[in-house]
């Protein structure tokens, strides 16, 4: 199931039912995991894990080293989960020495044309990257967020849980769990109800979520004041929490 005008290193480590694809690249340090498709034309670096059942379209560079003017060659790594989709000409680089040394992406995301993913970022499970978007270093992205296509997210920027920017929206802030956001810089437009009514989150949750929403942004009360108000609401399911919880972790501040 590899096509014999790849190139493949004698010591990556590829589970026999992985198929890879003509002219694609796999290097030393490469561990590729049961039921990946690799496309033709894909290069892949290690040290670099890549999980189950991905698919990786042509022309993706996977776990090159970074563009960090401070790597020095260390062996940093990347990490992949299962069930991804890798389109094409996307880019991960592996991680820096300056942070854990790990680019960490999780299971079941999509990754449309020419998404990069630079070092250190740490992106969770069953999002949606849209085309052309870029992804600085040290991110990180909650489950199931969605970035429109040719979103930009300045370093060290964090996205929550549930999140959604639109198509050509610039990040220079946190953006809490469950907020939709949009422009330049981006600014807070509503809470993502029809994502969270799709995923199955009862009404009673999304209703609170918006309450918190008019708390966050309607009342013009301090992040300290808003965070009292929220924390003395009722949270019956735990949502709240969530959100909560991404405000506190914010190391840029959040959009508001």
């Amino acid at each position: 199931m590899i096509d014999s005008r790849a190139i493949v290193d004698p010591s990556a480590r590829i589970a026999d039912s992985v198929e890879i694809g003509p002219f694609s690249i796999i290097g030393p340090d490469v561990t590729i995991g049961e039921g990946t498709v690799i496309g033709p034309h894909v290069v892949v670096r290690g040290p670099t894990t890549i999980g189950k059942n991905n698919r990786i379209f042509q022309f993706a560079s996977i776990g090159e080293e970074c563009q960090d003017k401070k790597y020095a060659g260390e062996p940093t790594t990347l990490v992949i989960g299962d069930n991804n989709v890798i389109r094409e000409a996307c880019t991960f680089h592996r991680g820096t020495v300056q942070d854990n040394g790990t680019t960490l992406v999780g299971s079941g995301n999509l990754f449309m044309v020419n998404v990069h993913v630079a070092h250190d970022c740490v992106i969770g499970d069953n999002g949606i990257f849209a085309n052309d978007t870029n992804l600085a270093g040290h991110v990180k992205v909650g489950d199931y967020a969605i970035l429109g296509g040719s979103t930009q997210v300045h370093q060290f920027c964090q996205i929550g849980a549930h999140a959604m920017c639109g198509a050509g929206t610039v990040v220079l802030k946190d953006i809490p769990a469950y907020v939709m956001s949009q422009g330049y810089p981006a600014t807070p437009h509503g809470m993502n109800s029809e994502g969270l009514k799709r995923r199955g989150f009862s009404a009673e949750s999304i209703k609170a979520l918006r309450n918190a929403y008019k708390t966050l942004y309607r009342q013009n009360l301090t992040l300290a004041e808003a965070l009292t108000e929220l924390e003395a609401q009722p949270d019956p399911e735990g949502t709240l929490a969530v959100l909560i919880e991404s405000i506190k972790a914010a190391s840029r501040g959040i959009i508001r």
